[in-house]
């Protein structure tokens, strides 16, 4: 899930929209609600978001620094006009990439990529198994993952469980992290229990293609990317 802060509605609207087009959850806000909804956040909440998208709003800098004592996922900033100055500013403020507007959703998610595996460098990229790191690739920029050099079209829900969980390789996630992180913590009308189905039909394509399934699950407890 991916958090919009922005003063005019309008733009958190807009983004928010374009995010739902390439499947992936969003939140917007506005500097105010933020800062109230971030100071009263469960870790659980703030574990599902993926990446800060910030607008033009008074205080930047300051609602960044916040962040940060909060949440390692990378900041980005939009900008309305090209400024050396305020770019400083931000960047001094923790803000990881400053990107001038317009820009295109598949950028943000790429550029967050990157900056997740530089602060996580020590770990393996994402796509690599201990039986052939070049086998699955998966791109968190919209792209589909490719095997053995071959697309694996894969509806966005999906295509995006499985870009959380090679994020998280090795690590044990809830079906209630990977609902959050997929539908965002304040989904309507959907039930936990879709998650279960979507993972299902993931690892049954996934094996189909691999000869073995890179996806551990155990009832009650969560699924792992083990490659």
């Amino acid at each position: 899930m991916y958090f919009l802060v922005d003063a005019r509605e309008s733009v958190n609207a807009g983004y928010r929209a374009s995010f739902e087009r390439e499947g992936v959850s969003s939140f917007g806000l506005t500097p105010d609600e933020f800062s109230s909804w971030i100071a009263a956040a469960s870790s659980g909440d703030i574990d599902a978001i993926q990446g800060f998208l910030l607008g033009d709003f008074e205080d930047r800098a300051r609602c960044a620094s916040f962040i940060r004592r909060h949440s390692r996922a990378p900041i980005i900033a939009l900008s309305d006009v090209r400024s050396l100055e305020q770019t400083l500013v931000l960047f001094d403020a923790g803000i990881d990439d400053v990107l001038p507007k317009p820009v295109h959703v598949r950028e943000i998610l790429a550029r967050s990529e990157a900056i997740w595996r530089r602060v996580n460098g020590g770990m393996p990229q994402a796509g690599e198994t201990a039986r052939d790191a070049e086998r699955l690739k998966v791109f968190c920029d919209g792209r589909d993952p490719e095997i053995d050099g071959v697309p694996l079209p894969l509806p966005r829900r999906e295509r995006h469980i499985l870009e959380y969980l090679v994020r998280n390789r090795g690590r044990r996630l809830t079906k209630s992290q990977v609902f959050n992180v997929v539908y965002g913590v304040y989904s309507n009308g959907v039930e936990e229990s879709v998650v279960e189905g979507h993972v299902s039909k993931l690892r049954k394509k996934l094996s189909q293609r691999l000869g073995y399934d890179p996806i551990e699950a155990k009832r009650y407890i969560g699924y792992t990317f083990v490659g």
